[in-house]
């Protein structure tokens, strides 16, 4: 009885909303070339109702809102267009509607050339959601991924991984860490372009979503607009030269359409020295129409990418070389060699269906991913360290001596250094050469050999206008083997895979001795599973409309030691514990339309999620062992924002709160702490943080050549708990030497609560304005600030091991509260200021359209950290204190550094 009265009622609505709607019409043109513009996207903006234009170019909706309203008709690399209509029933007929090309959207591939250079080191704890928020026309967006993405800022906080990416639906984003791999089709700009992106917690149709925002790149050959189009690009970025082609059919009359794109990037340095770069990329799409409701895509991508990495800094080494010092290369034979390198091939395959009717969309994808992620290191064995910034080398460990300021070996130090700053490859070649055949020095790769299939299905049907219901799912598999492989042995002959401080074997069961191509060191495989549904339902009225939705996920993963270690006689052969997790999320959101061109909107959501692997094994290179009481990390988040679209002014202001809680971290150093010495695996867990700001972003058209812009965000982005600290550790050294004999001990709890996360700048401001010319140029300018941006946090020397001396075990008389709070305290990077330019111009010349676009970034060439962390080799008071003396310690924090001026330029020509 209730099920029909349900029933009865959702019929009620789906008629009565069905009444009293107005009809609008139109045509949309390509302005010069009088040439209709097909697959366009006709948005009332003051909801998300969305329509498309025909093959032809036309367009014949029916909007059942009342009032004065915004109409904005927007299609890809075309200018967007907006409109004041006013409903009332009767016909609205807009004529011919003419777009302009954007060249703007050169823009992102400078900002893929942005993302390229996030950070490259070891420590790549700050990720970028640039590349997620390449395809929004949000305003403040807009920003942060354009401007303030140069300083590393973080929409909200937030790391990329609570941003998904999907392809034609199928999810990308990676078990390890969480976070999509935008090297995957780097280079393929030209055809990842069309996406759709929603911010933050509102209604996705393909997926429940992350709390960053969610991007579908739609790879379907129809959706592309037809020709081919060639174009060279220049930077001193992360590369310095690209060459790109395209080329799409548009849909031919027996429904086939496929699209084919190659490009190519180079630079035998970026900005930073030693940094080479060598990517080649290669996309085909193939789809088949059987009619104009049922179609079926293959697509292939395959993007090779292999760049030198760079190093953190220390201010001492700033200080003597400048921030675009790399001390990872050195020359060998004339040419830049990088001990450190990062090469990644990866082929992606998918298998699209797509069924689109008026009521129903579905959606259905299969994908299948395999190949290498590799980063290479050197290697040495009972040999000096050839890093040239070790801190042995530099003046500071002279000035700061147990026994005494020696400046004279300083200035001595300073000289050397000066003198040979770079890695000294004839040095490491003649070492191996007078040690017999035994490797002192070699090169080798850390690599992972990842294999993942993946499916997922979402269908949305359109009940009324009143209602729409989607569900939809998904499930990835991923197999992947880590190991170590000798790259090259410099002229040895040999190595012995052993741990040289313990004099144990790394495999057991294997050769001592191990040669180039060979696997060493460590080898393992990791088994990881999930599987995810959604289910959601959106209601829309004239005045108000909302949504609510719900995901149930599961997670598994094992790891599979495939070296039995000597050090871990027990728990490194074989597979280990089975790790798994069920997960319960929901969102919902309510807008309250004031009019349609005021409204207000609420959203919230409740998410559980796994942890990433990377925070779930102790040291998986190792041995099996996981961390203890391990949680699932819980997110809560709201927010609240208001919108304006006047015909001169659009934007929004938007407040939000959202707290972390149960998450894990594991870091790897070697440590002097109060307890004792060794290498460590320091395991933090407990670990909440706390998210809340304002943003904004406005848009004012002060005429129909020039607009102004201004945005903004005032965060606050803390820990919001005091968390607990392990450290573990291999006990094959002598007894007298280990921290504990149980191979690991409770550290108790860090005082970290309410001290400054390391996310980037949480203050940013924007000021922007930018001129269109009728003739087909345009300039804007865009000046920024941007402030409270914290390094990292050391957490062991928060907790009461610091405190201890360890020659006495008691607490140092002198590590009072004010002294440790004094040497601990928390200090704020450099304030930033930055200016950008941007312009283009294009031509239409016999019937070829050809652009130009230039940007200018950091234009007065500013140089300011952009993040860093503190190392933890101090891990106890008295050492620290004394490292501290002189104001240049030898174990202090290291910094990344900007890029000064940089430039990009594009030329493109299409047929």
């Amino acid at each position: 009885m209730r099920l029909a009265i349900v029933l009865a009622v959702l019929c009620c609505c789906k008629s009565l909303y069905a009444q009293h709607s107005t009809p609008v019409t139109g045509k949309l043109m390509e302005k010069s070339s009088d040439v209709p513009i097909s697959n366009a996207a006709i948005t009332l903006e003051s909801t998300s109702q969305e329509f498309t234009t025909s093959i032809n170019g036309e367009f014949e909706i029916n909007l059942s809102q009342t009032g004065e309203q915004m109409l904005q008709i927007s299609a890809l690399d075309f200018v967007p267009k907006r409109f004041s209509v006013y409903l009332d029933g009767n016909p609205i007929d807009l004529g011919i509607i003419y777009l302009e090309r954007d060249i703007a959207h050169e823009q992102t591939d400078n900002l893929i050339s942005l993302t390229d250079g996030d950070l490259s080191d070891d420590f790549e704890s700050v990720s970028s959601s640039m590349g997620l928020l390449q395809s929004t026309r949000d305003i403040f967006l807009n920003r942060a991924a354009f401007d303030f993405g140069q300083a590393f800022f973080k929409v909200r906080g937030y790391d990329s991984r609570n941003g998904k990416v999907l392809i034609n639906g199928v999810p990308m984003n990676k078990f390890f860490d969480g976070r999509p791999q935008w090297n995957n089709w780097g280079g393929l700009n030209d055809v990842v372009r069309n996406q759709e992106f929603t911010n933050s917690l509102t209604f996705n149709p393909y997926t429940f979503g992350g709390i960053l925002g969610n991007t579908n790149i739609n790879t379907r050959p129809s959706g592309f607009r037809p020709g081919l189009r060639l174009s060279s690009s220049f930077s001193n970025r992360t590369y310095r030269g690209r060459l790109m082609a395209t080329y799409n059919s548009g849909e031919k009359p027996n429904g086939l359409a496929y699209s084919m794109s190659a490009s190519r990037r180079w630079a035998k340095q970026g900005y930073v020295e030693g940094t080479l770069y060598d990517a080649y990329s290669f996309f085909g799409a193939l789809e088949y129409q059987f009619n104009h409701q049922n179609s079926i895509t293959f697509t292939s991508i395959l993007a090779r990418n292999r760049r030198g990495r760079s190093s953190a800094l220390t201010e001492e080494v700033f200080d003597l070389m400048g921030g675009q010092y790399n001390p990872y290369w050195g020359e060998q034979d004339g040419k830049i060699r990088n001990s450190r390198e990062r090469e990644i091939f990866e082929p992606l395959f998918l298998l699209n269906y797509t069924l689109d009717k008026k009521e129903i969309n579905w959606n259905v994808g299969l994908a299948y991913q395999t190949g290498l992620n590799k980063r290479s290191r050197l290697g040495y064995y009972n040999a000096p360290n050839p890093d040239p910034t070790y801190y042995r080398y530099l003046p500071s460990y002279h000035i700061n001596s147990s026994i005494g300021a020696d400046f004279i070996n300083a200035n001595l130090a300073e000289e050397a250094f000066l003198e040979s700053p770079q890695l000294n490859w004839e040095q490491l070649y003649t070492a191996n050469a007078n040690n017999g055949e035994k490797a002192a020095y070699l090169i080798y790769d850390d690599v992972a050999q990842n294999t993942t299939i993946s499916g997922a299905t979402s269908l949305n049907y359109t009940w009324s206008d009143f209602i729409k219901l989607g569900f939809g799912g998904n499930f990835r598999t991923t197999t992947s083997e880590n190991y170590a492989e000798i790259q090259d042995l410099l002229g040895a002959i040999y190595h012995e895979d052993m741990d040289t401080f313990s004099s144990t074997l790394n495999d057991l069961n294997g050769e001592l001795q191990k040669s180039e191509g060979e696997k060493f060191n460590y080898h393992y495989n990791l088994e990881a599973s999930q599987m995810e549904g959604f289910a959601q339902v959106k209601l829309t009225s004239n005045k108000w409309d909302g949504f609510v939705s719900a995901s149930y996920s599961s997670f598994n993963v094992q790891r599979d030691g495939l070296f039995k270690n000597e050090r871990y006689l027990e728990n490194s052969l074989g597979k280990g514990e089975k790790i798994s997790f069920s997960n319960l999320s929901y969102k919902g959101g309510f807008t309250y339309f004031l009019t349609g061109r005021h409204w207000f909107t609420a959203n919230a959501a409740m998410v559980e999620q796994p942890p990433i692997i990377q925070n779930i094994f102790i040291n998986p290179r190792e041995n099996n062992q996981v961390v203890p009481e391990l949680q699932k990390e819980v997110v809560s988040s709201i927010d609240l924002s208001y919108f304006v679209r006047l015909p001169s002014l659009t934007g929004r202001i938007s407040a939000f709160y959202t707290r972390f809680q149960h998450t894990t971290d594991i870091n790897f150093f070697f440590v002097d702490s109060g307890l004792g010495s060794d290498f460590v695996q320091e395991v933090i867990t407990g670990l909440d943080r706390l998210h809340k700001g304002i943003e904004f972003g406005f848009e004012y058209e002060a005429s129909s050549s020039v607009k102004l812009t201004a945005a903004g965000n005032v965060g606050h982005y803390v820990y919001a708990s005091d968390p607990s600290v392990q450290i573990n550790f291999d006990t094959a050294g002598a007894e007298e030497e280990l921290i504990a004999k149980e191979g690991n001990i409770d550290l108790g709890i860090a005082d970290l609560k309410d001290l400054k996360l390391a996310r980037g700048p949480q203050t940013a401001l924007a000021l922007g304005v930018s001129y269109r010319a009728p003739k087909y140029w345009w300039i804007s300018g865009t000046t920024n600030y941007l402030t409270n941006n914290y390094s990292n946090l050391s957490t062991i020397t928060r907790t009461s091991s610091f405190l201890i001396d360890p020659d006495t075990g008691e607490p140092f008389p002198d590590a009072s509260k004010e002294n440790v709070s004094k040497l601990l305290r928390q200090s704020k990077l450099d304030d930033i200021y930055l200016l950008n330019l941007v312009g283009g111009k294009s031509w239409l010349i016999d019937g070829k359209y050809i652009s130009f676009f230039a940007s200018v970034n950091n234009v007065f060439d500013a140089v300011f950290r952009t993040g860093g962390y503190e190392q933890s080799r101090n891990g106890n008071f008295g050492q620290l204190k004394q490292d501290n003396l002189s104001g240049s310690p030898s174990f202090a924090p290291k910094y990344w550094y900007s890029y000064g001026r940089t430039y990009f330029l594009n030329l493109a020509i299409s047929f």
